[in-house]
């Protein structure tokens, strides 16, 4: 079993469908027409019809729709007279994490079952007509389907701006917001077919015809007629949409008006972190079917004036389709994302205080990161195909820090607020 394969079985609760089907083998098949009488007539035949239809389909459509809010903002300390005054915030961190995994086929079919065949005619009577005829249709036919429509639509706010500290008189006046963290990343894996027929490298099957021995004007037919069709089908069909908009805001802060004081407005750092991963539509076909190695047909020491033939027909067509309609993997993929960190529109507007005080507006940093990976579109066909199904992300390492540039009990007693 690939690598592949055993990833997909360990994740079965995600919508893997797994098929193995091993047809039974015949382990030998012997006709013997031998030491009949004069002028007799003698017929064999064996028919082994044996069809294999597999077929496999997956449709998914995930809707994910999140809204994800943290807000330490939105204070206020207006229109206060006398002592100082102080807004602090806390830290806002949203954290949103989005994993599809879906729609999986694997399918495993042994394509031989006639197992080893011996056919002998021989020691019959002059003037005898033997005919013997084996026939073995086993038509294999592997369909795998998939189709995933996926929508995520993911709103991340962390916000602990928009604070108002205007129009106080007397002492000093604080604005001190905190950090905002927002992280967004979504993983979507979708569409895989993995189909192996033929066990791979099995030692296959022997086949002998023999006419020996047979009398004076003898008629003797071997009639060997072996077909097997494989085709395979596989196709993939994938939209994956994302919108994402996230914003971490700790700006929008205002501190106007003030009258006797120090007037101080330092905001927090300002992060977004956005990751979007898709991988979509694989295809692996691996194709064994060395059925028969050793062939032995013979025709030796019959009588005088016999008719003998040996008629074969050893036939094995193969069809590998993998694409979507038989064009080709089809994925429509939309990435939207907007990252927005903002620690800016400040305003310290209109305020009067010490005459050897200055008002100072200390925004923290705005970081964003965006990073965007699609892939897909993947056929392989050959001896020991298979697919390294990607992994799930670990989530127990989902975080990211922040430095904090601000200690807020040394402000505070710079100002004279504790």
């Amino acid at each position: 079993m690939t690598k592949f394969s055993k990833r997909l079985l360990a994740a079965a609760s995600a919508g893997t469908m797994f098929l193995s089907l091993v047809t039974p083998a015949l382990a030998e098949t012997t006709i013997e027409i031998t030491g009949n009488g004069y002028n007799s007539t003698n017929d064999a035949t064996v028919k082994f019809t044996g069809d294999t239809t597999v077929y496999q389909e997956n449709t998914a459509i995930v809707i994910n729709k999140v809204e994800s809010d943290a807000d330490t903002g939105n204070n206020d300390a207006n229109q206060n007279t006398g002592g100082s005054v102080g807004v602090l915030t806390g830290d806002a961190s949203t954290k949103v994490a989005v994993s599809n995994l879906l729609n999986s086929n694997i399918a495993s079919v042994d394509c031989c079952d006639l197992g080893d065949t011996h056919i002998l005619i021989s020691e019959n009577g002059a003037e005898t007509d033997n005919d013997a005829t084996i026939k073995d249709y086993g038509d294999i036919y592997v369909d795998q389907y998939n189709k995933a429509f996926v929508k995520n639509d993911v709103d991340a706010d962390a916000d602990t701006g928009d604070n108002d500290a205007n129009q106080n008189t007397g002492g000093e006046v604080l604005v001190a917001t905190g950090n905002a963290k927002a992280k967004v990343e979504i993983s979507t894996i979708a569409n895989a077919n993995e189909v192996q027929v033929g066990s791979g490298g099995q030692s296959g099957s022997e086949l002998s015809a023999e006419i020996v021995g047979n009398g004076y004007k003898s008629i003797n037919d071997i009639y060997l007629k072996l077909d097997q069709d494989i085709t395979l089908n596989q196709e993939n069909s994938a939209k994956v949409f994302n919108e994402v908009d996230a914003d971490a805001d700790t700006g929008d802060n205002d501190a106007n008006q003030n009258t006797g004081g120090d007037v101080l407005l330092h905001t927090g750092n300002a992060k977004t972190w956005i990751e979007v991963d898709n991988m979509v539509n694989f295809n692996s076909a691996d194709v064994d079917c060395g059925c028969v190695v050793d062939l032995l047909a013979k025709i030796g020491v019959n009588g005088a004036e016999t008719d003998n033939d040996i008629y074969a027909k050893l036939g094995n067509d193969l069809w590998v389709n993998q694409g979507y309609d038989g064009a080709g993997n089809f994925a429509l993929l939309k990435n939207y994302l907007d990252g927005d960190s903002d620690t800016g529109k400040n305003d310290v507007d209109q305020n009067t205080g010490d005459p050897e005080g200055d008002p100072a507006i200390l925004t923290g940093d705005a970081w964003d990161h965006v990073a965007v990976e699609n892939s897909g579109n993947v056929n392989v066909y050959g001896e020991g195909a298979g697919i390294d199904w990607p992994e799930l992300p670990n989530w127990s390492d989902f975080d990211f820090d922040f430095n904090i540039t601000l200690n807020l009990g040394q402000l505070m007693g710079w100002l004279g607020l504790v």
